[in-house]
C-alpha cells in the first residue's frame, strides 16, 4: 500500500500532518510522538505579530532608556537575553524539532498586517524550517474598508514573505471572502505553494457573571469538514499550489474524503486533542484497511477522483447541489 504524497514539493510519507497548535507541538516529546505514531509532517504552533511586535518595542524602550541624560550611554545595549524570550524561543524550537525528528517541520507566522514581523520569516528559514505556513487571521470591522483593500493585504504580506526566503510558504485562508476562488487564483499567481482551507474564526462569548467579553474555544466537529470540502473539490486541478484539507478532519474516512475532493494533505488538532497523538497510528490503520476493502493501492490513485475538475461551471454545479438538498431533506 502506497500511502506518500507530495506537498509544496515536500515528499510525505502519508497525507496525515499535525495541524498549528500549542498544546500540541509546544514540546519536542509531542513532535517525536507524532513522528512515532505516523505523522508525516508537523505545523508548529504559531508565533504572533504581537509578539514580535511586542518584542520589538521593548527592545527599543532597553536601547534608549537614559540616553537623554548620559551622553556615554548611546552604546548602551542589553543583554540578549534581557528582550529575545518569545521570538528567540521560538527559533530554538524550530531548531530542536528539526534535530530531534526526520519529519519535515513547517513553522506558522500569524498575523493580519504588513510589517517587520514579515522579516521574521527569514530568521525561521534559517533555523531550519522545511516549510512556512502564513496564518493570516483577520476580522475587518472597518465599514469604510471595501473588499479588495482586504483582499490587497493577503497579496502584500505574501509577497514579502516570499521576497525574503526560498522554502515552500504556504497561506492558510479565511473562508469569508465574496470569491474564494478569485482570492486563491491571485495568490496562487503571487507565488503560494500552498493554501490550507480554512483558518477557524474563534467566536467571543460574554459571561453574564463578570459583564466581559471573553475568549471561548470550542474543537471542531466533522460537520465543520463540509466547508474545506467544497472548495477543496472545487480549486483541485485549477491550481499550481498543494492543498491541505484541516478543519473538522476526525477520522480515517473524513481523511479520505478530503483526498477524492482533492487534498494533498490533511490536518488534524481537535482529533488530536480529543484522542491523543497516538491517534494518527489509529487514523492511518483504518486508512489502509479501507483501501484495501475498495482496492486501492495508493493515495494517488484516491487524490482528486471526487473533485470538480471535470466540471465545465462549478458554480452551477453547487447551485444544484443545493437546490437538490433543500429540496429532498424529509424529517424522520
Amino acid at each position: 500500500m502506497n500511502l506518500t504524497t507530495t506537498y509544496m514539493g515536500l515528499k510525505l510519507r502519508n497525507p496525515l500532518v499535525m495541524s498549528a497548535c500549542q498544546a500540541l507541538s509546544e514540546e519536542v516529546d509531542n513532535i517525536k510522538r507524532a513522528e512515532d505514531a505516523g505523522a508525516s509532517a508537523v505545523v508548529l504552533y504559531s508565533l504572533f505579530e504581537e509578539q514580535l511586535r511586542a518584542d520589538a518595542e521593548e527592545l527599543n524602550e532597553r536601547t534608549t532608556a537614559g540616553t537623554e541624560s548620559f551622553a556615554e550611554s548611546l552604546t548602551y545595549f542589553p543583554e540578549p537575553s534581557a528582550y529575545h524570550l518569545g521570538p528567540e524561543g521560538y527559533l530554538k524550537h524550530v531548531q530542536k524539532a528539526k534535530a530531534a525528528v526526520k519529519i519535515p517541520i513547517i513553522a506558522s507566522l500569524n498575523g493580519c498586517s504588513l510589517g517587520g514581523w514579515t522579516d521574521f520569516a527569514k530568521k525561521i528559514e534559517q533555523a531550519g524550517a522545511d516549510a512556512l505556513e502564513l496564518n493570516i487571521y483577520w476580522i475587518p470591522a472597518d465599514m469604510d474598508l471595501p473588499g479588495t483593500a482586504v483582499e490587497q493585504v493577503y497579496f502584500n504580506i505574501l509577497k514579502a514573505v516570499k521576497g525574503a526566503v526560498k522554502i515552500p510558504v504556504s497561506v492558510k485562508l479565511s473562508a469569508r471572502f465574496s470569491n474564494i476562488a478569485n482570492v486563491v487564483k491571485k495568490l496562487d499567481d503571487a507565488g503560494a505553494n500552498g493554501f490550507s482551507l480554512f483558518n477557524r474564526f474563534y467566536q467571543p462569548d460574554i459571561d453574564l457573571d463578570t459583564l466581559e467579553v471573553k475568549p471561548k474555544i470550542l474543537l471542531s466537529t466533522p460537520h465543520a469538514m463540509r466547508l474545506p470540502l467544497r472548495w477543496v473539490a472545487i480549486l483541485r486541478g485549477r491550481i499550481k499550489a498543494s492543498l491541505a484539507g484541516t478543519g473538522g478532519i476526525h477520522s480515517a474516512e473524513d481523511v479520505i474524503k478530503m483526498l477524492m475532493a482533492g487534498a494533498d494533505i490533511t490536518m488534524l488538532c481537535s482529533a488530536l486533542l480529543k484522542h491523543g497523538i497516538p491517534y494518527f497510528h489509529t487514523i492511518e490503520t483504518e486508512m489502509v484497511r479501507w483501501m484495501e476493502e475498495h482496492e486501492y493501492e495508493s493515495v494517488k490513485q484516491m487524490q482528486g477522483s471526487m473533485s470538480q475538475i471535470e466540471c465545465p461551471d462549478p458554480s452551477t454545479f453547487e447551485r444544484a447541489q443545493y437546490v437538490r438538498a433543500v429540496t429532498t431533506y424529509r424529517p424522520a
